[in-house]
């Protein structure tokens, strides 16, 4: 007779595995549980539904009903966490919530800067419900308020929320001027000590990072990522990378340049490709039947 069981786990492996998933141990996932933190999921929500409420939401009797709503939302999100001492409570809410309207400020400045720097936009509504980099640039704004005041992981859950559904990585702790720009904006890096100005536009899988932070958390506070001034655009596949580096006001630094030294104002930064050579191959004859691609 067979001892397959039709389903079910058998009763030693299931007190095994009861009992190593929870010890708590000197591990690093042990320790995270201790330390506490928020459901992701909750986290999330309650993000996105201040998004919609700064980036939408014009209806008075509806802001008052959902400003208290989220208030009470974030506080109980905050229970789940180690808060600094002094940081609990009504205040903490107070001092978010009265910062929103400057948030809102700021994102229709990014609508704006979109609108002007995007030909193909046709019209605000776009950017705001279509546009990722909104979605993303929105995202950091709120997330870098949480931040300033202090309160953890929260900020982080909401960035690589963002990070993950538009392939923008903005750190909470960068500080970015007014009317930013982000085009097209897949594989954005932007990290935790970088600055940058006003007026500043940046495209796809550009890099503001670190020089190779190999000594980890003795780098903890250091200013690790560069400083771009205003009027700065850096086009697609540039790398810059370093805390020392500063990139001078109305610079331009063009697609690919790897950049570890800063830049005077002014300066325009590029690859001298090499010289394109287009050959006529003699043993190619031209078909108007077909046209067939051998690479």
């Amino acid at each position: 007779m067979s001892d397959r069981r039709s389903s079910g786990l058998s009763e030693p492996v299931l007190e095994s595995a009861i009992q190593a998933l929870s010890a708590s141990g000197g591990d690093a996932l042990s320790k995270a549980a201790a330390e506490g933190f928020p459901d992701r999921l909750d986290a999330v929500d309650w993000v996105d539904r201040v998004l919609r409420l700064l980036l939408h939401q014009r209806d008075r009797s509806a802001l008052r009903a959902e400003l208290p709503a989220l208030a009470d939302r974030l506080d109980r999100i905050l229970q789940t966490v180690a808060l600094p001492p002094g940081l609990r409570g009504a205040a903490l809410l107070d001092r978010f919530f009265a910062r929103l309207p400057a948030v809102r400020a700021l994102l229709a400045e990014d609508v704006e800067a979109a609108f002007d720097g995007d030909p193909a936009a046709k019209s605000y509504a776009e950017i705001v419900a279509a546009y990722p980099a909104i979605w993303a640039i929105a995202s950091y704004r709120v997330a870098h308020e949480l931040h300033n005041l202090g309160v953890p992981l929260l900020p982080r859950i909401v960035s690589e929320h963002a990070h993950a559904r538009t392939g923008i990585d903005i750190h909470p702790g960068a500080r970015i001027g007014r009317r930013f720009f982000i085009d097209h904006g897949t594989g954005v890096v932007i990290g935790e000590t970088a600055e940058i100005g006003d007026r500043c536009v940046i495209y796809q899988g550009v890099t503001l990072g670190a020089l190779a932070p190999r000594k980890g958390q003795v780098l903890r506070g250091v200013k690790r990522h560069p400083t771009l001034e205003d009027d700065v655009t850096i086009y697609a596949g540039a790398t810059i990378l370093g805390g020392e580096t500063v990139i001078g006001r109305g610079s331009v630094i063009g697609g690919n340049v790897w950049l570890t030294h800063s830049t005077p104002p002014c300066s325009k930064v590029q690859i001298e490709p090499p010289r394109l050579q287009v050959q006529r191959d003699g043993a190619c004859q031209e078909r108007a039947d077909q046209l067939v691609w051998d690479i």
